[in-house]
């Protein structure tokens, strides 16, 4: 793989962890309630064609489905479960339709934990979801609160994977956002709180057999561990926080490479994982084609040169994924 050309690595087999579908439903039901722009940006129109047309001109093999922001959830159990439901059985009926070109992370009704745990035991016992998607916070619930504990238990039983997608912090500056959206800073910052939120609480070691999928470069999780492994004695003796398990809670931690891929990024991010733990992600339909597939060229441009990540290339860009997404009885290979 060493002096791999940008073209040659991108004809690989490829797969991407981090993009999302949007569905009509999901659109009327925040039309519905005014949330289209409660993320501060706004949602991309997206179809099953022109998803499949970018994979094609990328040279991406698979892509691993997950809804987007906002959580669907606005005081209604019954809509929240309806809205998700669709989006769970559509997936699944996707996957069916195009074998080996898209798995999905089933969609839960957070902050409902009851519901939430039947509609993951359904999604991934019957529909054959390929892991869970958890947003960092569900109206002010974040993962790693004790509240999701018997969740977690019941994706610890089914070896699940997780794939983590910042959503609006609970709660937000809204001064702030008003003049940088969400995407450009309190993404990153809101899924190191929560990150942090379930180490400090064990959640990873404590749910060993769950695999779970940072977002965006680990977002400023290389920053935030050295810091707070340093203060953590400190904090611990004062009686501010539980002791830690630091190699039981990054054990299983991944990372997709979405957003910011670029050297000094993806060398930092090794300072807190190894090679074998990083994925590919685009983050379609967020920017245009044109635009993920330079940004794909570019990654493998400098990785190719890369004398740490060349050989290992093919691993980043398909084999850890696939890897991470094989398990027992799974219904159906990538």
């Amino acid at each position: 793989m060493l002096g791999l050309t940008p073209t040659q690595a991108v004809a690989q087999k490829v797969i991407d962890v981090h993009c999302h579908n949007i569905l009509p439903s999901y659109i009327e039901v925040l039309d519905r309630h005014g949330a289209a722009l409660e993320e501060t940006f706004p949602l991309p129109t997206w179809n099953v064609e022109s998803h499949l047309a970018f994979m094609k001109d990328a040279g991406i093999e698979c892509s691993v489905l997950t809804m987007p922001a906002p959580q669907p959830w606005f005081g209604s159990v019954d809509e929240s479960c309806r809205i998700i439901r669709e989006y769970n059985e559509y997936c699944a009926a996707l996957k069916k339709a195009y074998p080996g070109k898209f798995k999905f992370c089933a969609s839960l009704p957070l902050p409902d934990v009851k519901a939430a745990i039947r509609e993951a035991v359904y999604a991934l016992d019957t529909l054959g979801a390929d892991g869970i998607k958890l947003a960092t916070n569900s109206r002010g619930q974040y993962v790693g609160d004790v509240e999701l504990d018997t969740l977690m238990h019941i994706l610890n039983e089914r070896q699940a994977v997780v794939i983590l997608h910042p959503h609006k912090p609970s709660p937000v500056h809204d001064k702030i956002i008003a003049t940088t959206p969400l995407a450009a800073y309190e993404y990153p910052a809101e899924t190191t709180r929560a990150v942090i939120n379930m180490i400090s609480r064990n959640v990873p070691a404590r749910y060993p057999q769950v695999k779970i999928v940072v977002p965006h470069c680990g977002s400023f999780l290389p920053l935030a561990i050295p810091r707070i492994k340093a203060i953590h004695p400190a904090m611990v003796s004062k009686g501010f926080m539980q002791e830690i398990d630091w190699e039981a809670n990054l054990r299983n931690l991944y990372y997709d490479l979405a957003g910011a891929a670029t050297p000094d990024v993806v060398r930092t991010l090794l300072t807190i994982t190894t090679p074998d733990h990083l994925l590919y992600g685009s983050d379609y339909p967020y920017q245009s084609d044109q635009v993920l597939k330079a940004g794909l060229e570019r990654m493998c441009a400098w990785m190719s040169k890369d004398s740490l990540l060349a050989p290992i290339l093919s691993e980043i860009l398909y084999e850890n994924a696939k890897q991470l997404l094989t398990k027992k009885n799974s219904l159906g290979g990538i």
